[in-house]
C-alpha cells in the first residue's frame, strides 16, 4: 500500500463518517492519525510490512517526515474543526474529505509541498 492509496481510503472514510454522522468513527480516525503522525508507524508501512513487501522506514527522529507532519496537521484540523467548533466551522471536515480524497486520486497535495519546503525531509 502506497501513501497514495491510504489519501484515497482516508478521504473516504473521512467523508463516509461525516455523512453518516457518526461521531465514534470520526474520534477513531483522529486518533489513529496522531498515533501515525507521533510515533511515525504509518499504515501503508505496517500493511507491506504484514504481506512481506520492501518497506522503507528510518523511525522516529527530528525533523519530522512530510507525511508523519501531514498526518499530524490532519488531525489537528480534524479535532478543531469536527470536534471542538463543529457548529461554527462545519465546512472544514468536508473540505478535508474532499481535499484528502482529490490528493489520493490525483498525488498532487499543495499541504506535502508546502511542509517540504517548510523544512520536512521525504
Amino acid at each position: 500500500m502506497t501513501d497514495r492509496q491510504y489519501r484515497v481510503i482516508l478521504g473516504v472514510l473521512l467523508l463516509f463518517t461525516l455523512y453518516f454522522d457518526l461521531r465514534g468513527m470520526l474520534y477513531a480516525l483522529i486518533g489513529l492519525l496522531y498515533l501515525e503522525g507521533v510515533t511515525n508507524l504509518r499504515v501503508p508501512f505496517l500493511v507491506n510490512r504484514a504481506f512481506g513487501r520492501p518497506v522503507r522506514y528510518e523511525g522516529v527522529s527530528l525533523p519530522l517526515e512530510t507525511e508523519q507532519a501531514l498526518r499530524l496537521a490532519i488531525a489537528t484540523f480534524l479535532l478543531l474543526a469536527g470536534v471542538v467548533y463543529s457548529n461554527t466551522i462545519w465546512f472544514l471536515p468536508w473540505f478535508l474529505g474532499f481535499a484528502i480524497l482529490g490528493a489520493g486520486l490525483s498525488d498532487v497535495c499543495p499541504v506535502v509541498a508546502l511542509l517540504r519546503r517548510a523544512g520536512c525531509r521525504n
